[in-house]
């Protein structure tokens, strides 16, 4: 495979995670702030803190209130990261490698946004935006799941499959980031209230509610529910899963053992959460030093792969 080829590849899994991820980010946190009592005030600018886009953020708008938080992070186009950029990344992506994709996927790819862009007002305006997010979900699944149907498990397969869950795991991270900082803003008296809140809002962003509920068996709180997300064997959005997804897909491809190293690294540095004192500041680094290493994770796939003469093969 051209490493040109393997690499649009891996970034057409990335942004299309990327969307379904800001969807999903947008959708839960609208739910969060109807949820929580009236005298527990928290920022939709939190989200932009989230993606780390305070400094573009700030230089497109002045006001830092619901609609143009919202708007930045799903149809700005001077935001590389918002839903509408990311999705018209992954339809380029996928433009230029149709003869190594179902032929179905240019198809759905281009349905979505089309239909996101057609009714990207829906999004915005809160009426109508959960039935918009959740239809953007629900493309985005459509298309994993076209993939994990009809596609052949060859190199183009794990490239994709790189993609998918390093952007996976970095958003993992930084939810559990946010909700960490959030309760250690909290003041004493709101803590106890806000904690089931947080930590259930938490857990429905990544669909987790439910396996959460089957494995723990027991009421949700920050500890158990980070201990869930970070270190669950069969969860598919846990940071153990995704980590190890990732070395198993590159272990299939040449040139994989100093990635493969550098992950096992990373899971050995996974661990659970004994109780909610833990998580404090320096959980918050502690989650911080993980976001470095998936970065620098990006960084090492990039140029043991995609850095090749062209012609050459991946």
């Amino acid at each position: 495979m051209l490493s040109r080829v393997a690499e649009r590849l891996y970034w057409s899994a990335r942004y299309l995670e990327r969307v379904e991820n800001t969807a999903r980010l947008v959708s839960v946190y609208d739910e969060l702030l109807f949820d929580l009592p009236r005298e527990v005030e928290i920022s939709w600018y939190n989200l932009i803190t989230i993606n780390s886009g305070t400094e573009a953020f700030e230089q497109r708008y002045k006001n830092k209130d619901e609609r143009n938080v919202v708007k930045f992070l799903l149809s700005d186009d001077t935001n590389s990261s918002s839903m509408l950029s990311s999705l018209k990344m992954v339809r380029e992506n996928i433009r230029t490698t149709r003869d190594v994709l179902p032929q179905e996927m240019w198809e759905l790819v281009n349905e979505l946004d089309l239909f996101a862009r057609q009714n990207i007002k829906q999004g915005i305006n809160r009426s109508e935006r959960h039935a918009f997010l959740n239809t953007i979900i629900e493309g985005c699944q459509k298309v994993v799941g076209l993939l994990a149907a009809t596609m052949c498990r060859d190199a183009g397969w794990h490239f994709m499959i790189m993609g998918r869950y390093i952007e996976r795991a970095d958003m993992n991270t930084r939810i559990l980031d946010a909700a960490v900082s959030q309760m250690l803003l909290s003041e004493e008296d709101e803590v106890i209230k806000l904690g089931q809140v947080i930590w259930t809002k938490v857990l429905k962003s990544q669909s987790a509610l439910l396996n959460y509920r089957r494995t723990v068996r027991s009421t949700v709180n920050g500890a158990k529910a980070v201990s869930f997300l970070m270190m669950d064997d069969y969860f598919p959005r846990s940071q153990k899963y995704c980590m190890t997804q990732i070395r198993e897909a590159a272990s299939t491809l040449p040139r994989s053992g100093l990635i493969a190293a550098n992950i096992d690294k990373l899971l050995e540095e996974t661990n659970a959460v004994e109780s909610s004192e833990e998580l404090n500041q320096d959980y918050r680094e502690h989650l911080n030093d993980i976001q470095v290493a998936i970065i620098e994770l990006n960084h090492q796939i990039t140029e043991n792969w995609f850095y090749f003469r062209q012609g050459d093969a991946a």
